[in-house]
């Protein structure tokens, strides 16, 4: 961490470019000395969840109830999670504000004893523009680290009841967004994903490019019938599913009126169709060299 304030202020993208200079020659040492789950010195990142207060990590909570300053991103994190855990605290939304608003106001308010939380929706990890703001306060000399947070496509895919791997199904997952104003059409792979065919395709902040996109999906040839379900709010009261296909679901997503924060699912996986049984229960795994059971070691979580 370094600090090059000389009249109180620092370009916050002087920071940034400092910062992935630094990285270039040295890790920061905090990666070996450090683990995700440890509170540590600084400012937290902490990632909301997907909607529902319970989807907080139990460490998210602790630190947002305990905290003087909140800064959070807006109607993207559930209202009822400010209300519930952060009552006594003064709430900053973070919507409409730039870095050169919000880094002064974490800064300022850490420097003057307060306990800051920054609250991401979801998981910061995952296009949540944190590094970004993490990079301009240890610029100035303001310690940061993430605690992570539950991301809306697991929500999305707890809702309809599958996973997003499946054996024989799906196996891998791709997080992606659609080409906008942000992404260039070159940079949008959303097609080459569906075209590995045992793959989900997880679709973040593309609700309103829904129709345009598997038009997009149709005029490269990939099957009209793959599913895909787009789920609005995960884990919200007002969620909503809509399920259909390549060919059917842009005019259902427009039928129902949604334009932002929905979790776009496409592949088999969507539907949990056609999955094999997987070879972790079938008895291969406590299968050992001479015959005795031995202790699976792939783990629950493998297929």
């Amino acid at each position: 961490m370094t600090d090059d304030r000389t009249d109180g202020e620092t370009d916050p993208q002087d920071a940034i470019d400092a910062a992935a200079a630094e990285r270039a020659t040295e890790r920061d040492p905090r990666v070996a000395e450090r683990t995700a789950g440890e509170v540590q010195e600084g400012i937290p990142f902490i990632g909301a969840g997907p909607g529902d207060p319970g989807l907080l990590t139990v460490t998210g909570k602790e630190l947002v109830e305990s905290a003087d300053l909140v800064v959070h991103a807006g109607s993207l994190v559930n209202s009822e999670l400010l209300e519930e855990y952060c009552a006594d605290a003064e709430q900053v939304s973070s919507i409409g504000k730039d870095l050169e608003e919000l880094i002064p106001l974490m800064r300022d308010a850490y420097e003057d004893g307060r306990d800051v939380v920054r609250l991401h929706s979801g998981d910061p990890a995952v296009y949540g523009a944190a590094v970004e703001q993490m990079d301009a306060l240890e610029h100035e000399g303001v310690p940061t680290y993430v605690v992570p947070g539950v991301t809306s496509a697991f929500a999305a895919s707890a809702t309809l009841r599958t996973q997003l791997t499946l054996n024989g199904v799906a196996n891998h997952v791709a997080f992606t967004r659609p080409q906008g104003k942000t992404l260039d059409p070159e940079d949008d792979h959303i097609g080459e994903f569906v075209a590995m065919g045992d793959v989900t395709t997880c679709v973040y902040l593309g609700t309103h490019a829904v129709p345009e996109t598997m038009d997009r999906l149709l005029d490269e040839g990939h099957d009209p019938e793959t599913p895909v379900a787009v789920v609005y709010h995960a884990s919200w009261p007002d969620e909503d599913i809509v399920e259909g296909t390549i060919a059917t679901i842009g005019e259902k997503v427009e039928e129902a009126g949604y334009r932002a924060s929905a979790m776009v699912l496409i592949g088999d996986a969507a539907r949990k169709a056609g999955y094999e049984r997987s070879y972790l229960y079938d008895g291969w795994a406590n299968r050992g060299e001479d015959g005795a059971d031995t202790e699976a070691e792939e783990g629950c979580s493998d297929d």
